[in-house]
């Protein structure tokens, strides 16, 4: 019996002949990466602690402490004291916030009451650093206002005096909690995007509003006071990865009304990666955000736009997706630092937004303010402290 061979897909059809030379073009491949699909469904939101709910003191009740005290309130966390110098901005958030709550206008009566055991301090960094100290030697967990310190060392040194009072130090770094920075910083978490290699965040905005402000006098309001979080974000985005080098640049916008250089950029290099933060904060018109991360196996995309629905796009190898994002940055920013630092307690473990990782955001901070005023690139770390004259 004669055999009979099956014939492939790519076996001609009987009576039809192929040129002679010529191959049959292989198919393509589908570039599924165009391909809309279901976004991936992240963790991203504040989370509470499961049962612990402690007494908190907030010292100072400047202007930012209405966003944190909301946040509380909705959260169901108990704020038991309220203390500022000036008694009537104590006795507003009182009425605003916690009518229950005792006022004081030293902070040292707030410490020395046995049955709270968390405080946030939220005083301007210079002023905070003895509060600090005092509130981890009277045994308190502390949620300090960034920016953290205006020194590493001192930053080390109440870091160690935490750990030996058994107590947890973190840092108000809100931004980590902003919904499209912590989405971003779970998708990459959960290794969508594979090994981080390329990071450039850029803001567009009017941030003449400190005119007349105690902000109006920091020399470098755009690169340290505001910057911050942004340099902070991109510490958690590059993982363990050390920057080399950081590079950077200010100047002043034509038409700015606020006293410091609106104008910033900076430029970060790492081992096979590297980022950029831009700052334009003379923009009256049209401002927006945008954030872009760049990884081995996909990217993210974040902006343009602003708050509320600030678009947000994940690109993989499957096809893309736009997760729709809940909550903004004022509230939910600071009830995810104050949640994750109740969690941290209840579950007796280093708080993500801890001092001692925070420590690394200031560094590249600090190493841009000092790029800024030598026009020198600048390894971070080298910079342990901000000069007077910087500041």
């Amino acid at each position: 019996m004669a055999r009979t061979t099956k014939k492939s897909a790519d076996t001609p059809k009987a009576g039809v002949k192929r040129p002679a030379g010529k191959a049959k073009p292989a198919a393509k491949a589908k570039d599924l990466s165009k391909r809309k699909i279901a976004a991936p469904r992240l963790a991203y939101q504040p989370r509470d602690p499961k049962s612990y709910r402690p007494n908190i003191g907030l010292i100072a009740c400047g202007g930012i402490t209405s966003a944190h005290l909301r946040a509380y309130k909705a959260a169901g966390y108990k704020v038991v004291a309220l203390c500022d110098l000036i008694e009537e901005r104590a006795l507003k958030r009182q009425e605003e916030f916690y009518p229950k709550a005792d006022v004081y206008v030293d902070y040292r009566d707030v410490l020395a009451r046995q049955d709270i055991e968390v405080v946030d301090i939220a005083t301007h960094p210079k002023e905070r650093e003895p509060l600090l100290e005092a509130a981890l030697l009277a045994g308190k967990h502390v949620l300090s206002q960034k920016p953290f310190v205006l020194d590493l060392d001192f930053g080390r040194k109440l870091i160690k005096l935490a750990d030996r009072k058994s107590v947890k130090l973190a840092v108000n770094q809100n931004g980590r909690w902003a919904p499209h920075f912590s989405y971003l910083r779970a998708a990459i978490a959960a290794g969508l995007v594979g090994e981080v290699f390329a990071v450039h965040l850029s803001v567009h905005w009017n941030h003449n509003w400190v005119k007349g402000k105690p902000f109006d006098k920091i020399r470098h309001c755009i690169l340290y006071d505001f910057a911050i979080h942004w340099f902070d974000i991109l510490n958690c985005f590059m993982g363990g990865k050390k920057a080399r080098k950081v590079y950077a640049s200010w100047a002043r916008s034509p038409g700015q009304i606020a006293t410091p250089k609106m104008l910033a950029q900076v430029g970060i290099e790492y081992d096979n990666a590297q980022a950029s933060l831009t700052f334009d904060a003379d923009v009256h018109y049209g401002g927006h955000e945008r954030s872009f991360i760049g990884g081995t196996a996909g990217s993210l995309l974040a902006g343009p736009g602003g708050e509320p629905g600030k678009p947000l796009t994940v690109y993989t190898p499957k096809g893309f997706g736009k997760p729709t994002l809940r909550g903004r940055w004022f509230p939910d920013g600071f009830h995810g630092t104050m949640g994750e630092l109740l969690r941290a307690i209840e579950e007796d473990r280093e708080p993500y937004n801890s001092a001692r990782h925070n420590l690394e955001s200031l560094a590249l901070c600090f190493a841009a303010v000092a790029s800024a005023e030598t026009g020198q690139p600048v390894k971070p770390g080298t910079i342990k402290r901000l000069e007077p004259a910087w500041m």
